[in-house]
């Protein structure tokens, strides 16, 4: 007999990663990636200067690509784009780290999204699984009484865990550094969900 089962918790997360990127454009391609790498430069200092490590910053992407004029012929210039994911810590000050590094990047600075998660989440889980067999076995002897069989053992056990953060995302975000981003992190939700097989006894009373 196969039984699903799933399990919740929450808590209020602990790290957010935003996702930034600098975007320019020039008629030669040296000249749209200096300006991208400077933008870039600069917005990488400003998390350093914010508390951030090496270990908490990532390219995520770095791009070139041509303009062309209205009918698709020549090339009428070049836009250069880079990447950097952020892993922030210290939610109380994670508006005004975004902000700062916003404003360092100037105007081609980019937000596209942020994500919450809880970084420790073992206990958490664990939790949730435990919770998660609870509910397949409470199904399962459910049927198994309604069935008029005694539940047996379990032969199998599969899980599904859904993965990510809960996110937000956005283009082209721009504020002062003297304006923090508004940021309400909520609480972070996990859920396990698990398969369970199990075997289903003779019945006693026709023996």
């Amino acid at each position: 007999m196969l039984v699903t089962g799933t399990g919740e918790v929450s808590a209020e997360p602990d790290t957010l990663t935003a996702s930034f990127a600098v975007e320019t454009s020039a008629s030669a391609v040296d000249e749209a990636l200096d300006r991208a790498n400077t933008a870039a430069t600069r917005m990488r200092d400003a998390l350093v200067r914010a508390g951030l490590t090496s270990a908490d910053l990532q390219t995520s992407n770095v791009a070139v690509s041509s303009q062309r004029d209205d009918d698709g012929g020549g090339i009428t210039g070049y836009t250069a784009s880079q990447g950097v994911t952020a892993t922030i810590r210290n939610l109380p000050r994670a508006g005004a780290v975004m902000s700062e590094a916003i404003a360092a990047g100037g105007d081609a600075a980019r937000l596209n999204g942020v994500w919450y998660s809880i970084e420790d989440d073992t206990a958490l889980l664990t939790e949730a699984r435990k919770k998660a067999f609870a509910d397949a076995r409470t199904k399962a002897e459910l049927y198994a009484r309604e069935a008029g069989r005694p539940l047996g053992r379990v032969i199998r056990v599969s899980e599904v865990t859904p993965g990510g953060g809960v996110g937000s995302g956005g283009t082209d975000f721009r504020t002062g550094a003297d304006s923090p981003v508004p940021l309400e992190p909520g609480r972070q939700r996990l859920a396990v969900t698990v398969t369970v097989e199990w075997t289903l006894q003779p019945d006693r009373r026709s023996s």
